[in-house]
């Protein structure tokens, strides 16, 4: 075995036990991931304070008083309006199951022909709640097994209080945990790990925090416009399709048949229902063109299809986890892919074409041979 061979099974071992550590480490990993993707959006404005001349710990409390100010102001605004909104939908459940029950039903059983006995409202409605019940039950069990249990409320606690404190120590010594692991690379490889690195961190950095600009942006846009068409229940259901508009079209889907069932219960109407489709009409142009264009751009280049892949396949491997990392990873693994295909392109299994070299005539190579010595200038024997 070479020497390549054996460095190249190293650093897959490497990689292979980094992998699996991380699947088995997956529960307890949660509050330092989150803790470190604060560090990470805060890091940018750390190093900007610091070029102006403060030292790393100040400029990492500043940006940390920064987050902290946010986060309450948020949670000041939003609690009360989304604790409101929740009222309003738990008040308006029994006209929902009402609408549900005598029109929408009757309706879809005329439309598609279907035999009455099969849709059964009563039935149906039965069967709902039984499992309702159930859920219920379950519901009350679990939390009165949390609730009875003092290590449990510990542990969600202690994740709760980690996140901020080891968002403050990632985002201090920022700068230094990415010297060091640069000087534990390998140096054969470092140079490209360290390019590797740098395009996805411009790749990766340039898609969270655009992304979570158009999420908010979405968010604030049909929250305000279903309200303004006075459901109810506009602004919650406007928040829910901004915080799902990372997965293409998931929340433009929801917050379109959400806003759509909640406009037919409440008014019942062709002119509140096409004012419901006109917002979010003018939610997905105004996504299209302007807020993912100018906030986002083509920075990862994933297919729609990939996108939703990726958060499913983080979902059912690492649960809520894997769902936060599923698109910075996804954004890391193209700047990988496109890494691998350049390689690919210059190496002999592409161009190689496979047509062998011509082989060389003999008979020609005797004429070019005899038309040489034809033209070459006369030897003088006679010179010394």
């Amino acid at each position: 075995m070479t020497h390549d061979n054996t460095r190249r099974w190293q650093m897959l071992a490497i990689v292979a036990v980094i992998g699996y550590l991380v699947w088995l480490l997956a529960p307890v990993l949660m509050p330092f991931v989150l803790a470190g993707m604060l560090a990470y959006l805060g890091d940018p404005l750390a190093d900007r304070l610091e070029r102006l001349g403060l030292g790393r710990t100040w400029a990492a409390s500043i940006v940390f008083l920064v987050f902290l100010l946010g986060l309450a102001g948020v949670l000041l605004l939003l609690i009360p309006l989304i604790s409101r909104q929740v009222e309003n939908l738990v008040a308006s459940l029994p006209r929902y199951a009402q609408w549900a029950q005598h029109t929408a039903w009757p309706w879809v059983q005329t439309t598609l022909h279907l035999d009455p006995r099969m849709f059964d409202s009563d039935r149906l409605l039965a069967a709902i709640k039984a499992h309702l019940a159930s859920i219920g039950g379950v519901a009350t069990v679990v939390l009165g097994k949390v609730s009875r249990s003092g290590l449990g409320i510990v542990l969600w606690l202690t994740n709760l209080v980690l996140i901020p404190v080891v968002a403050f120590y990632l985002l201090r010594d920022w700068d230094r945990l990415v010297a060091a692991i640069d000087r534990m690379l390998p140096r054969a490889i470092q140079p490209t790990v360290a390019r590797l690195a740098r395009e996805s961190d411009k790749v990766l950095g340039a898609f969270v925090r655009g992304q979570l600009l158009v999420m908010l942006a979405l968010g604030v846009f049909y929250g305000a416009g279903l309200s303004l068409v006075g459901l109810s229940v506009g602004l919650l259901i406007g928040l829910i399709a901004g915080l799902l508009s990372f997965v293409p079209y998931l929340g433009f889907i929801v917050g379109f048949g959400a806003a759509v069932i909640a406009v037919l219960v409440q008014y019942g109407d062709w002119t509140h229902l096409l004012t419901v489709c006109g917002v979010f009409a003018i939610g997905q142009l105004l996504e299209g063109y302007v807020l993912v264009p100018k906030l986002v751009g083509d920075k990862i280049g994933l297919h729609p299809v990939a996108v939703i892949f990726a958060v499913l396949a983080g979902g059912y491997l690492f649960g809520f986890l894997g769902v936060l990392l599923a698109l910075p990873a996804a954004s890391m693994i193209m700047v990988l892919l496109r890494h691998v295909l350049e390689q690919y392109r210059q190496s002999e299994l592409y161009t190689d074409t496979g047509v062998p070299p011509p082989a060389p005539d003999p008979d020609g190579d005797a004429q070019g041979a005899t038309a040489a010595q034809a033209t070459a200038p006369p030897v003088d024997r006679d010179a010394p």
